[in-house]
């Protein structure tokens, strides 16, 4: 797994090159409509520049994100990717909504589709379609490494403007060769479809973050095992864990012989905390050290109860 510091280099990346590829397609669409006059050019170029806008704002968020802790926040800034991320889905989800109601209206009403694309036009569309596929491919790797949910999102984002684009040019060829007129507006249904579902998914997960929620179970198995198996450690109890933005905070009570010096349950605690960071590079951990005590104690939980669930 990524250390931290190479997690929001890698992210630091797909945000420069979301705002770089969006701002060579602004400029691209905006000379290919001076050249043609197509008004699907135009609307394209439009949507180019609101992406170049999100993405400005995802980065500068993924910046914000990557600050270290200070006096008003101790714990990081690392909810800024969670703020982001949902109103990247909102938008995604805005849009969506958009295309497909219009996609239906076209259905209903019988309006002719109007595609239409000539040499400098399918020339800026290949174009598209070739930097927002390398730039989509590139974000989700980032994402799968990082797990960074700006970057996931802005990454859905592009893929519902390539999904269109290379529908556009299906349809045109569809429409011109073989008379089949409605593939645009299917093509625009399901691109809508995939964005809704996406957005949907992407805010769930900031909203799960901005809510506190712990982390996935197998990151907690992770910490069971370590902490289970970790010389010295007589048991465990209270694991608490939550979500902000990719970062995961981990609280845990380790029981410790009581006899040892203070020295000693310092270094068995601290050698958890470095096993574990190790497993989960992007986690802020704290282990608090008990005494252990027998089970017959009445104040104490049964050591049963406590081994057998990772909360408790």
């Amino acid at each position: 797994m990524l250390e931290q510091a190479e997690q929001r280099s890698l992210n630091k990346k797909a945000g420069i090159a979301s705002v770089g590829v969006a701002g060579i397609l602004v400029l691209a669409k905006l000379w290919a409509f001076a050249a043609t006059g197509s008004l699907a050019i135009a609307a394209s170029a439009a949507d180019s520049a609101l992406d170049l806008l999100v993405s400005a704002t995802a980065f500068m968020a993924i910046l914000y994100a990557a600050r270290p802790p200070d006096a008003d926040h101790a714990f990081g800034h690392s909810s800024a990717e969670d703020l982001a991320a949902l109103a990247q889905a909102v938008a995604i989800a805005v849009a969506g909504i958009a295309i497909g109601l219009a996609a239906v209206n076209r259905v209903t009403s019988g309006a002719a589709t109007g595609l239409r694309a000539e040499g400098a036009g399918l020339v800026v569309m290949g174009l598209s379609v070739v930097l927002t596929l390398a730039l989509v491919l590139f974000q989700r790797r980032v994402a799968r490494r990082t797990g960074n949910r700006i970057v996931a999102a802005d990454s859905l984002h592009y893929l519902g403007d390539l999904i269109p684009n290379l529908g556009a040019i299906v349809s045109l060829i569809a429409a011109r060769y073989f008379g089949l007129v409605i593939v645009d507006t299917l093509v625009a249904i399901l691109a809508a479809a995939l964005m809704i579902v996406g957005a949907l998914r992407i805010g769930k997960q900031a909203i799960d973050s901005l809510m506190d929620r712990k982390a996935p179970d197998s990151v907690e198995e992770i910490i069971v095992g370590l902490t289970r198996e970790h010389p010295g450690v007589r048991d465990f109890h209270d694991l608490k864990t939550r979500m902000a933005g990719s970062q995961v905070f981990i609280v845990l009570h380790i029981e410790l012989d009581g006899d040892q010096t203070l020295r000693e349950a310092h270094d068995v605690g601290a050698d958890l905390r470095r096993r574990i960071i190790a497993a989960c590079p992007n986690a802020d951990v704290t282990v608090h050290k008990d005494v252990w005590e027998p089970d017959s104690a009445p104040s104490r939980i049964p050591r049963s109860q406590k081994s057998t669930s990772p909360h408790r």
